[in-house]
């Protein structure tokens, strides 16, 4: 009996099933408690509305917080698949470090530490904003962006590391050029970064500018760079979100298959056609 209902807490917790109305009104209540609180920490930012509305405000955080706990405590309990022959415990581990699980308690967790430590509640409020996370459960365009970035984690991974190697390079020759003149922008490697990063980025704020002549050849040549550089990440998350989208659109527009011929009639079966050219055999 356990094991059934633990079962079926499963299947209600899991992806929607369209045949399923129990799982389906499950993940229509969670989006949408999702998205109100969203909401709520938007327009609770706003002083005179909190100022009106902040009691309504709180008891609508700490119902949304009691139905996530219970969210997250269905689930870790369901997530014992009895097939298996791991241990329940060893299970409920797994489950507790897999990612969605992890932002299911992330998001839970700041609530129940102001009990215990003594934390700002414009903090709590803000990590409420925590909750988009939540919706990559229920979203396919973030599932879809969570797939592209597990496809392409390794070239994105190296592009980021060359990016760090040149700004760590290029933030020291910075330094050398521009800490004498400049002591208050350039007194240390760690503030020449901030300057290599806007600069790399070509966002150029203009709160901290080179003044020495090869600390403008730096600049220059940081920012040539940086226009490629810092474009790949994104050109390979451009790649991956194609092909990703034209492998959903061939697998869900197959190609028709002819039907063997039976007796001489109807078309060729795959003996008849060569498979290169097209070609009828003889």
């Amino acid at each position: 009996m356990i094991s059934a209902n633990r079962q079926r807490t499963r299947e209600i917790l899991s992806a929607a099933n369209p045949s399923d109305p129990a799982s389906r009104l499950c993940d229509f209540v969670l989006f949408g408690l999702i998205v109100a609180n969203i909401v709520a920490v938007i327009i609770e930012s706003v002083p005179s509305i909190d100022t009106l509305y902040q009691g309504w405000f709180d008891a609508f955080e700490v119902f949304s917080v009691l139905i996530f706990s219970i969210e997250y405590a269905l689930r870790l309990w369901s997530s014992v698949d009895d097939e298996a022959p791991q241990r329940p415990l060893i299970q409920r581990v797994r489950y507790m470090l897999s990612p969605m699980a992890i932002i299911d308690l992330i998001v839970i967790l700041p609530f129940f530490l102001g009990f215990f430590i003594e934390v700002d509640l414009r903090f709590l409020r803000g990590a409420r904003l925590l909750f988009l996370l939540k919706l990559s459960r229920y979203s396919k365009s973030l599932l879809m962006l969570h797939a592209v970035l597990k496809e392409e984690a390794r070239p994105i991974g190296a592009t980021l590391f060359i990016l760090a190697v040149i700004l760590v390079v290029t933030s020291g020759f910075a330094y050398l050029a521009e800490h004498k003149a400049q002591p208050e922008a350039f007194g240390s490697i760690p503030q020449a970064m901030w300057w290599a990063v806007i600069t790399m980025t070509t966002v150029g704020y203009g709160d901290v500018t080179p003044v020495t002549t090869m600390g403008k050849l730096i600049a220059a040549g940081i920012g040539i760079i940086g226009i490629g550089m810092v474009a790949l990440p994104a050109g390979l998350l451009a790649s991956g979100f194609t092909a990703h989208l034209h492998g959903k659109l061939n697998n869900a527009d197959p190609t028709p298959v002819a039907a063997p011929r039976k007796n001489g009639a109807g078309p060729e079966n795959d003996c008849d056609v060569c498979p290169h050219c097209g070609a009828r055999q003889k």
